[in-house]
């Protein structure tokens, strides 16, 4: 709120960002410990005054997930008996987000879950980029604020493609999000029809929309195993495409996704740094990092000041 002192908290999931963001503020970071007991047991101690405070905490819940969730719920929680007046839970990636339905009988809805912990913890806004499933937005009973990696990407994908690219969602449900950045950009748009009989497994049946001899967008939200990514790329570049660069929000990469990608038919591989690069992944020479550190730094400003968020991406 306006008149309130604004201070940027974080954890350990991802310190390179926040200190980018920290840096476009022109702020401090606020002093805190955040480390473990002996037993592994996370400590936290807030080493200033923030009372009355516009108080920010930016954690990803990246792997290792539950050590990163914890952390955010106990520095909430340090925060709101410390007498914060706002408690903003800035979360770049938002882990547990693809359990946002039940799948079959007697499973959970974690990313539900997550929501009410991070409520009760003493959050009274959540930011996140990019959430996998737009509808756990409603899983929260607080405010929260959506914001889009779309200005970054399309910056980038601005300086290499022209209208002839062709933007290719890897499944049905991307296709949404791709059609935004085709209409944009002026490009056409193309869809990968596949299937998925267990989770992190996926085949391609189908390439819709004409590739051949077009430079392709492969848009996706997140990279995990890359299975998808590499299998999509297979398909597209065996019908004729020239080029192909794989667009994404979070880089999970997870088991033998770096390895995959290195392998495989795509030229490169551009994400943002909502989630850290591990190393494998930076010694990968077709893997190309972004800073959403703008975008946050930003909508942190113009939710300190009550200015609107939305207009951001109109």
């Amino acid at each position: 709120m306006v008149g309130n002192v604004l201070k940027i908290f974080t954890g350990n999931s991802n310190k390179a960002l926040a200190d980018e963001v920290v840096k476009k503020l022109d702020v401090h970071h606020g002093r805190a410990t955040v480390g473990r007991f002996s037993d592994g047991e996370i400590n936290v101690s807030i080493g200033e005054n923030v009372r009355s405070s516009d108080v920010f905490v930016i954690q990803s819940t990246c792997a290792p997930t539950n050590e990163n969730l914890m952390e955010l719920l106990v520095i909430i929680d340090a925060l709101r008996r410390a007498s914060a007046e706002q408690i903003t839970a800035v979360i770049p990636y938002y882990g547990y987000a693809r359990q946002d339905r039940k799948v079959a009988p007697r499973t959970p809805i974690s990313a539900k879950l997550v929501a009410d912990l991070i409520a009760t913890a003493g959050a009274t806004r959540v930011l996140s980029i990019d959430m996998h499933a737009g509808q756990i937005q409603g899983f929260f009973n607080i405010p929260f604020d959506h914001l889009y990696a779309m200005p970054v990407l399309l910056d980038d994908m601005r300086q290499r493609f022209d209208h002839n690219a062709v933007i290719v969602s890897p499944d049905a449900g991307g296709v949404e999000r791709a059609r935004a950045y085709g209409k944009r950009l002026n490009c056409q748009l193309g869809m990968i029809d596949k299937r998925r009989p267990q989770p992190n497994e996926a085949q391609v049946m189908n390439v819709l929309g004409e590739v051949k001899d077009h430079d392709v967008v492969l848009l996706d939200d997140m990279v995990d195993t890359a299975g998808t990514l590499v299998a999509a790329a297979k398909a597209i570049k065996e019908r004729g495409a020239k080029r192909i660069v794989a667009y994404s929000t979070h880089a999970v990469f997870s088991g033998p996704a770096v390895e995959r990608i290195t392998e495989s038919q795509i030229d490169e591989v551009v994400i943002t740094n909502t989630i850290p690069l591990s190393p494998a992944a930076q010694a990968c020479s077709k893997i190309r990092q972004v800073s959403v550190a703008p975008l946050i730094a930003e909508a942190i400003r113009r939710i300190h000041h009550g200015d609107s968020v939305s207009s951001l991406f109109v």
